[in-house]
């Protein structure tokens, strides 16, 4: 399932209308958080809102996340090891009082797992690709392992 949102302060009607659009070619179904936008979706699942304990186990169980530009949703991502792809708002569009989320997009833009779409073409291009999350769980075990195996020399070599 893909999951979308698009935070809970502000509406961003321009990123729930290209899911929907797009919603019919998708292989995935979809489900939509829309805040306190005034599109409603034709072609998926969505709520204005929804229950913190509930979005978060929709995120853990979600193989994509499409995004507004908020950290926050960035780490979830990168906490339960899904990909995400942000759509910056663009104060020009009203969507925003300025543009800090393009900024955002462009420090995060080439992160592992991290996918930016400016446009629904771009979109569309990222949902019907193979889109992989910032960390494996095979590779999340491994620098775990390294990591511990460090933590030992380094107590190793303080007691001697």
């Amino acid at each position: 399932m893909i999951i979308v949102t698009v935070g809970t302060q502000l509406a961003f009607d321009r990123l729930i209308k290209m899911v929907d659009e797009l919603a019919p070619s998708l292989k995935q179904e979809v489900f939509a958080q829309i805040g306190a936008g005034s599109y409603t979706p034709k072609y998926h699942a969505w709520s204005a809102n929804v229950e913190a304990s509930e979005f978060d186990e929709r995120l853990k169980h979600c193989s994509i996340i499409v995004s507004h530009a908020g950290i926050g949703t960035v780490l979830k991502a990168y906490r339960y090891m899904k990909p995400i792809v942000l759509v910056p708002r663009l104060s020009s569009l009203g969507e925003h009082r300025n543009d800090h989320q393009l900024a955002t997009v462009s420090q995060l833009k080439n992160r592992p797992g991290i996918y930016v779409a400016g446009s629904k073409e771009e979109l569309k291009d990222l949902l019907h690709g193979d889109l992989r999350p910032a960390v494996a769980a095979s590779d999340m075990e491994a620098s775990k392992e390294r990591l511990l195996g460090y933590v030992r020399q380094t107590m190793v070599e303080m007691l001697t």
